[in-house]
């Protein structure tokens, strides 16, 4: 009788698990089967490659990239996130709203990988006036380093004014006391000027001092005589101006709101000089989706949504850590930081294991982020294996043969990640 009832249990048993296992079998033996298989194919599948393919791997300038690539998001991005999510852990147990600011991290895992890839598109964006990341790094910057205030400006042939090399532009002779010193340039967007820059005017001589005018010598819809101050010219407002005397910088001045300036009396005999800094270009930002930052952005924007993860999973580790050996140690006299290096990480290490090999298989498969992020004059900088087997396998240039050798590489690299996983977990069941 127990033989048989043994057998119906078993057969029971097999005809839950058959439904299961065929789906198993076609969504996962099956293709991975044929992946091997064709990989030794070439483009067409009709002639055996042998391994041709996965020498390519090895040999092709893009896909080297590509493998570069994973190897510094396998170590920096779960590294990063899993340290973040740690501190963020321990810290908000300290705090009043630890919830709150719990929820907060943990939002963005909320967000689809699509709509997260966007929103960083825009935040990484060049322009200062639509980019966060450029608009933050260009305020801090004008902060400390003074900014141009008339990028690409310059002289006309019949103006005054002579380039003086590096950028700089200088009058053709020295200026004299009663002689008003004009300064017209043209070149000047309508939007670079000063909001508050007023008509231009021309002060009256100044007895001892140099006088004159800096100014924008155009008038909208044609025109005004050049090197004449007509009514609806406006003066360049803050324009640097500098007397020099055999090469030495004597006075220097800024033009005021109508463009007028004046000088003290040892700029009599000097030439005026407009430095360079009045006119170079203005500073942008950095270029975050450029060939040398695309990478670092891209795992910048992964850390954010993936750092409120190991931390709730961090979190739930730390509530078991018994709290009387913290309290032993502190009576011991372990300040704060040895208390959390000798105590807190060992205890929580099997969790950080967790936390950081489900990380790095992950990352091993990124491809949204890079392909939505990176522009397309950065995307062989950005690649990955996955954005690569893609581009391998589909469009007018694919390589059947190529991308499922590209599949097999990944495979071959997240087995021995799961087989750590699987040992670390099969150990911490028997204890």
């Amino acid at each position: 009788m127990a033989p048989t009832v043994t057998g119906t249990r078993r057969t029971v048993a097999a005809g839950f698990l058959l439904p299961a296992l065929v789906l198993l079998g076609a969504l996962v033996v099956y293709p991975i089967g044929y992946s091997v298989q064709r990989s030794f194919f070439d483009t067409s599948g009709d002639s055996f490659a042998g391994l041709d393919n996965y020498i390519a791997l090895f040999t092709d300038d893009t896909i080297l990239t590509a493998v570069r690539n994973n190897a510094i998001w396998a170590v920096v991005a779960p590294t990063v996130a899993t340290a973040l999510g740690l501190i963020f852990a321990v810290l908000t147990e300290r705090v009043r709203w630890g919830t709150a600011f719990k929820l907060i991290v943990f939002m963005p895992m909320a967000i689809s990988m699509l709509a997260a890839g966007i929103i960083f598109r825009l935040v990484y964006e060049q322009d200062p006036d639509r980019g966060v990341a450029n608009a933050v790094w260009v305020g801090v910057h004008d902060t400390f380093a003074e900014s141009s205030g008339f990028p690409r400006a310059r002289p006309l042939p019949v103006h005054p004014l002579e380039a003086a090399g590096d950028g700089a532009y200088v009058t053709e002779g020295p200026v004299r006391a009663g002689e008003p010193a004009r300064l017209p340039l043209v070149g000047v967007a309508p939007a670079q000027m000063p909001k508050d820059a007023r008509p231009a005017h021309e002060p009256g001589p100044r007895k001892g001092g140099i006088t004159g005018t800096a100014w924008l010598d155009f008038t909208k819809g044609g025109g005004g005589k050049p090197n004449v101050v007509d009514p609806e010219e406006v003066g360049l407002k803050g324009l640097r101006i500098e007397a020099v005397k055999d090469g030495t910088v004597v006075a220097t001045t800024r033009a005021a709101a109508d463009g007028s300036f004046t000088l003290p009396a040892s700029a009599d005999g000097a030439l005026l000089r407009l430095p360079a800094s009045n006119f170079r270009e203005q500073y942008n930002g950095v270029e975050w989706l450029g060939p040398s930052l695309v990478t670092p952005a891209v795992i910048g924007s992964y850390v954010w949504m993936w750092a409120g993860f190991a931390m709730v999973l961090i979190a739930a580790g730390l509530a078991s850590v018994p709290r009387e050996l913290m309290e032993a140690a502190r009576v011991d006299g372990a300040n704060e930081w040895q208390v959390f290096r000798r105590i807190t990480v060992p205890l929580l290490a099997p969790v950080l294991a967790v936390v950081l090999v489900t990380l790095m298989i992950n990352v091993l498969k990124i491809f949204d982020l890079v392909f939505i992020i990176a522009p397309g004059s950065a995307q062989d900088d950005a690649n990955v294996l996955a954005l690569q087997l893609y581009r391998s396998s589909f469009g007018t240039d694919a390589d059947l043969g190529v991308g499922s050798a590209i599949a097999v590489l990944l495979l071959l690299l997240v087995i021995p990640v799961m087989a750590f996983n699987i040992r670390r977990m099969r150990r911490e069941a028997r204890r």
